[in-house]
């Protein structure tokens, strides 16, 4: 997983600079939510080592930030349970496109009618067979029974 490099420094609830990072997709199954998380609490980790002893850190900021990343981490586990039904809702609708006429605009924006022979799931979506062509889901104008 490859991390970019910081975009953006402040001050931290420990009152020492702290960056900000981004992270991109890898191919190491890794979420961005376990980077982020794990960057954080190193973070998190670092700070307290390093904070002033005479002026020990504000609790009450301390007890802010982590309840905003607790809230943001919280976001993205219902994010990615709302793709996952939108996918699955547009599986079942697809499906019950098989046998059914539909009218689809094709890449030239002529509009064609046809029977849904099968349904195809790929990584962008269902693709419809009508009549020999592959249909995205999305180039459907109408559906008839």
């Amino acid at each position: 997983m490859s991390v970019s490099s910081t975009e953006g420094v402040g001050t931290s609830y420990f009152g020492t600079p702290a960056t900000t990072q981004t992270s991109g997709t890898g191919s190491t199954g890794t979420s961005t939510t376990d980077v982020n998380k794990d960057m954080f609490l190193k973070l998190m980790v670092a700070q307290l080592k390093n904070q002033d002893p005479m002026n020990p850190t504000d609790s009450s900021q301390f007890l802010a930030q982590t309840a905003q990343f607790t809230s943001l981490e919280k976001l993205d586990s219902v994010a990615q349970q709302t793709g996952q039904a939108l996918t699955a809702q547009m599986a079942f609708g697809a499906s019950s496109l098989v046998g059914r006429s539909v009218t689809y605009s094709d890449a030239d924006g002529v509009e064609t009618a046809g029977k849904v022979d099968s349904v195809r799931f790929t990584a962008t979506g269902p693709v419809l067979g009508v009549g020999g062509a592959e249909v995205a889901l999305a180039s459907v104008v109408k559906v008839q029974s």
